[in-house]
């Protein structure tokens, strides 16, 4: 009986180099799906959200009754919104901001003047701040050792900014541009309930 060779050691490399690539990519297919998924419930959640939004603002009986509604969604639907809250502009001093409703971690940045932090940076500049690491920006007024992202958007009524939702994660560069969108559309819905409430005190 004549002497059969199995596969040569180049070809069991070829099959088992097909087979580990084969593994590979499903396992990146997977990765690319589950980050997909992940992706698009965050967009239905920012989207639901903003519905949920519009209705507090169109019963509440006050600012602080939409603020807090809107902390407390986010905090329960976005999981890397690790601290969310308010800072608005004190009435009696425009240099300063003061802390409203929140969630998260206590903080000792009650009151921030214009001129200091991230949040003071929001306001002087009239835009939304986005810091990736915050540790590598001066700007940071230091609340937390677990913060590693920020995000700041000012809040507009007639024109001027008045206050601002103020986001941290515990996670470095969590804030993309769909939650810039996202946040700078609930600053508006914010706006505007001031807006509305503010005129209507002043025709009475």
């Amino acid at each position: 009986m004549p002497f059969r060779m199995g596969p040569s050691i180049p070809a069991l490399r070829h099959v088992a180099y097909k087979a580990a690539t084969s593994a590979m990519t499903l396992h990146l297919l997977i990765l690319v799906d589950t980050y997909s998924m992940a992706n698009l419930s965050r967009a239905t959640d920012r989207s639901s959200l903003l519905v949920e939004f519009r209705q507090i603002a169109s019963s509440a009986t006050a600012l602080q009754v939409l603020q807090q509604g809107i902390v407390e969604g986010i905090s329960q639907r976005l999981a890397h919104y690790n601290w969310t809250g308010f800072y608005m502009l004190d009435p009696d001093d425009s240099e300063t901001l003061v802390l409203g409703p929140f969630v998260g971690a206590p903080t000792e940045h009650v009151r921030i003047p214009v001129s200091q932090g991230i949040c003071g940076a929001a306001v002087a500049t009239g835009e939304t701040v986005i810091v990736d690491d915050v540790n590598a920006d001066p700007r940071y007024l230091s609340c937390s050792i677990e913060t590693k992202s920020e995000i700041v958007v000012p809040i507009y009524v007639h024109g001027k900014v008045i206050g601002e939702i103020d986001i941290d994660s515990h996670d470095p560069a969590a804030f993309t541009e769909d939650d810039r969108q996202f946040l700078e559309e609930a600053a508006r819905i914010v706006g505007t309930y001031i807006e509305k409430h503010s005129d209507e005190t002043a025709a009475l």
